[in-house]
C-alpha cells in the first residue's frame, strides 16, 4: 500500500487533523498530518496535491519530500519481513474503507495482489508512506469529513495522542535531517521496534506515576528530551579486603550523549521497551565489562529515582529514571576478566569506598554519580 502524509507548517506550527469522525478507522481520536493513498496511476506529488486539496481545501505551493516510512502493522506478534505475511491491507493509518479493489468494472474478480487473501486480512498489513513538509499553501481550510484540522504548536505536539513513531519522523524533521528511511513495527498500537537509515533506535517504556510501563513506548533522544521517566537497571561491583571493599568505577567514554569522560557506576543502562530490570542488568554486565554473571549473582540492595536537567552538545537532556540498584561481588575478578566496550568505556578502576566520597564531591574525581545512591553502598557490610 502506497500513501502519503504532509505536515503543512505556519508560524512553528503544523496543520494536525484530529482523526474523530471515522468509526472504522485504525487512526481513530489520534493526530496526524494530512494524507492519503496512492490511485492507480499518480506519483506520490500527485496523491500529495490531491489529498491536501480534498481534505483541507488547501493548494500547496511549496511542499518537500522528507522521508520514507515503512509502517508495519498486526494484531499479535509476526515477522514483517517473512513473505508469507508481508502483503498490505486496506485498513491503513489513513482508512479509507469505501476503496474495492476487489473487481473490475463489469464486476468480475480481478486476479492480483488487491483480491488475495493475504492482501485483505485486517490483522496486518504493510504500508509505504511519503512524508512531506509544506511551507507555502493558498485558499482557505475547509472543514473536514474525517476529523478537525487544527494548527499545534510543534512544542506542544508531544502531549497529542498520536502514533509512538510519528514523534520519531516529526523530531527528524524538526531538526533537518536528510531525506531518511524509516521502518516502523507496530504489534496493536505499541511500537516494537524503529530502524533509522538501517540502525535500530533505542526504544523505552514509559512510566506512570507508579513506575510501571504504561504500555507507551518513546524512543531515547525523545524520553530525555521531554524528560520522561523510565527504567533503567545500576551494577555496583565490590571487591572485598580486611578494612572494607573497593568499588569498580567506569570511565564514559568521550563521545557519549551525555556526562563524556566522567566516572560512573560500574554498569548501568536503560531497560529496553518490554524487557526486565535484571535481564537487562546482565547485558550491561556483558556488553560494557565483558562480565558474565547469573541472576542469582545480582543482589538487590533498593531503588532510586533521579533527577536532572542538563545540557549536552547544545541540546536539553532532562533525565527522569527509575533504577533497581544491584550490586555484585567481584571480588575473584582479575584485571583479564574485563573487556571494555570501546564506544562506551574508556577505562575502570577500583576506588576505597570509605575514602573517596569526598573526592566525588569535591570534583577530584571528575563523576557523574548520584552521591544518595553511592551511600546506599554501605548495605554492601551486611553482605560481607
Amino acid at each position: 500500500m502506497l500513501t502519503t502524509l504532509c505536515y503543512i507548517e505556519q508560524d512553528e506550527s503544523y496543520l494536525m487533523l484530529h482523526r474523530t469522525k471515522k468509526t472504522n478507522d485504525l487512526s481513530k481520536d489520534m493526530w496526524i498530518g494530512v494524507g492519503g493513498h496512492l490511485k492507480k496511476g499518480e506519483s506520490p506529488d500527485e496523491c500529495l496535491l490531491r489529498e491536501v486539496k480534498e481534505e483541507t481545501g488547501l493548494t500547496l505551493t511549496s511542499y518537500q519530500l522528507r522521508g520514507i516510512v515503512t509502517f508495519n502493522y498486526s494484531e499479535n506478534d509476526y515477522n514483517p519481513n517473512n513473505e508469507n505475511n508481508n502483503e498490505t491491507d486496506t485498513n491503513s493509518r489513513n482508512n479509507k474503507s469505501s476503496i474495492n479493489h476487489n473487481e473490475n468494472g463489469n464486476g468480475e474478480k480481478k486476479n492480483n495482489i488487491w483480491n488475495s487473501t493475504e492482501y485483505n486480512r485486517k490483522d496486518k498489513y504493510t504500508e509505504y508512506m511519503f512524508l512531506y513538509t509544506a511551507d507555502e499553501f493558498e485558499g482557505e481550510i475547509k472543514e473536514c469529513d474525517e476529523g478537525e484540522l487544527e494548527f499545534i504548536k510543534k512544542s506542544e505536539l508531544h502531549d497529542l495522542y498520536f502514533w509512538s513513531g510519528d514523534e520519531i519522523f516529526l523530531k527528524l524533521i524538526r531538526e533537518n535531517y536528510p531525506v531518511f528511511d524509516l521502518k516502523l513495527t507496530y504489534v496493536k498500537k505499541t511500537l516494537k521496534s524503529a530502524i533509522l537509515d538501517g540502525n535500530n533506535l533505542e526504544l523505552f517504556d514509559v512510566l506512570d506515576e507508579n513506575y510501571h510501563p504504561t504500555g507507551i513506548v518513546r524512543e531515547r533522544t525523545i524520553v530525555h528530551e521531554t524528560g520522561t521517566w523510565h527504567r533503567t537497571s545500576h551494577v555496583w561491583i565490590f571487591r572485598r579486603k580486611e578494612d572494607g571493599f573497593d568499588i569498580l568505577l567506569q570511565k564514559r567514554a568521550k563521545n557519549k550523549d551525555s556526562f563524556p569522560e566522567c566516572y560512573d557506576i560500574s554498569s548501568a543502562g536503560h531497560i529496553p521497551a518490554g524487557s526486565d530490570y535484571t535481564e537487562s542488568a546482565l547485558r550491561e554486565l556483558k556488553e560494557e565489562l565483558g562480565i558474565t554473571a547469573k541472576e542469582e549473582d545480582l543482589i538487590l540492595i533498593g531503588n532510586y529515582n533521579t533527577e536532572c536537567d542538563s545540557e549536552f552538545y547544545g541540546k536539553k537532556f532532562s533525565n527522569r529514571e527509575h533504577s533497581n540498584i544491584y550490586v555484585l561481588d567481584g571480588s575473584d575478578l582479575s584485571d583479564e576478566d574485563f573487556k571494555l566496550q570501546s564506544e562506551e568505556v574508556e577505562e575502570v578502576i577500583w576506588v576505597d569506598y570509605d575514602s573517596t566520597r569526598e573526592r566525588l564531591t569535591d570534583g577530584t574525581i571528575k563523576n557523574c554519580i548520584i552521591m544518595e545512591e553511592w551511600d546506599m553502598l554501605t548495605k554492601i557490610d551486611e553482605i560481607i
